[in-house]
């Protein structure tokens, strides 16, 4: 089917900018309807709307016939205010808007982050109580609850990487510039996904024909990522400047990591190292394509942006 009406928020994001590639390769025929705080590059065609989810007032009508609303817009910085502003309160007037618009098909894009610590080791939706525990991931939860309410699908992405990626693997950088070593011999397993692959994802329940899914689905690479893999293959593509040897117990670990300075916090350090994977096989079966290769064989063309970014924070 071509020619549908989409509406795309968050659209100049990380992930956003990737969903508006995909869709502007996968039916160039759609009407899509960016909305963001900034104009996102004319190449994605379409129609831009400055609204801003922190103003609901500016949401008014950006819904008007579409078919379908991709929610990609989040805020995961530490400003708690902004946090509940957007993913919270913002995200409850988009879907009041979408309801009021009769919009058909909604998707939104949440996180894994709203398990909390953890350690989580393959456990599918219906498994896990959420129990958030940063301002970031409690008022991400708290805007699933409208788009339920609203019939739309819930797609809780675990960590994605690629170009753009501020947080993950700059994080990593920080933290084994800081603890150099295998943390806890690298066995830490955690569900990943390349932005383009998510792109992949989000595009297809888009574009799908037949009934609009609605509920929650994990939205990650099905196969979870060993740590001492990836930064074996960060090591690899230079983005760290060698892979950790030596066995290093998780106490030392963290015991290194307060003894000198950065911006990686205990809690972030944990949820990188340790086990936080989660079963994802679903969302790929439902939308009829296959999850590819993998985020380690996508590495490559986002080495670039990591290197130049190094372990900086975001900001």
């Amino acid at each position: 089917m071509s020619g549908r009406h989409i509406v795309v928020t968050g659209a100049t994001g990380f992930v956003g900018s990737a969903v508006l590639r995909r869709l502007a390769e996968q039916d160039p025929q759609a009407v899509v309807g960016a909305v963001s705080r900034t104009r996102p590059p004319s190449a994605y065609g379409g129609r831009w709307v400055g609204a801003d989810l922190t103003d609901p007032e500016s949401l008014r009508g950006v819904c008007d016939g579409a078919d379908v609303l991709l929610s990609l817009a989040s805020s995961i910085g530490p400003d708690a205010e902004r946090c509940t502003a957007v993913n919270s309160t913002g995200t409850a007037a988009l879907m009041a808007q979408a309801r009021r618009a009769g919009v058909r098909r909604i998707v939104h894009l949440s996180t894994c982050a709203v398990y909390g610590p953890g350690p989580h080791t393959g456990q599918d939706v219906g498994e896990l109580t959420p129990a958030p525990v940063s301002a970031a991931s409690g008022s991400r939860l708290a805007g699933e609850q409208p788009v339920l309410d609203a019939g739309g699908l819930v797609l809780r992405a675990g960590l994605v990487l690629g170009p753009g990626d501020r947080w993950v693997v700059p994080a990593l950088a920080d933290a084994f510039r800081r603890v150099p070593a295998a943390w806890g011999g690298g066995a830490g397993l955690a569900s990943f996904v390349d932005v383009d692959d998510l792109a992949r994802l989000i595009a297809a329940f888009a574009l799908g024909d037949g009934a609009a899914p609605a509920g929650i689905l994990h939205a990650h690479h099905p196969a979870p990522v060993r740590n001492r893999d990836l930064m074996a293959a960060l090591a690899a593509h230079r983005v760290l400047p060698a892979a950790p040897v030596g066995d290093l117990p998780w106490p030392r670990c963290l015991e290194a990591l307060a003894a000198t300075p950065g911006w990686v916090s205990e809690r972030q350090f944990t949820l990188l190292a340790g086990d936080h994977w989660y079963r994802a096989d679903e969302a790929w079966r439902i939308a009829g394509i296959a999850p590819g290769p993998g985020p380690l064989s996508r590495l490559g063309a986002a080495a670039p942006w990591y290197r130049e970014r190094g372990g900086t924070a975001p900001g």
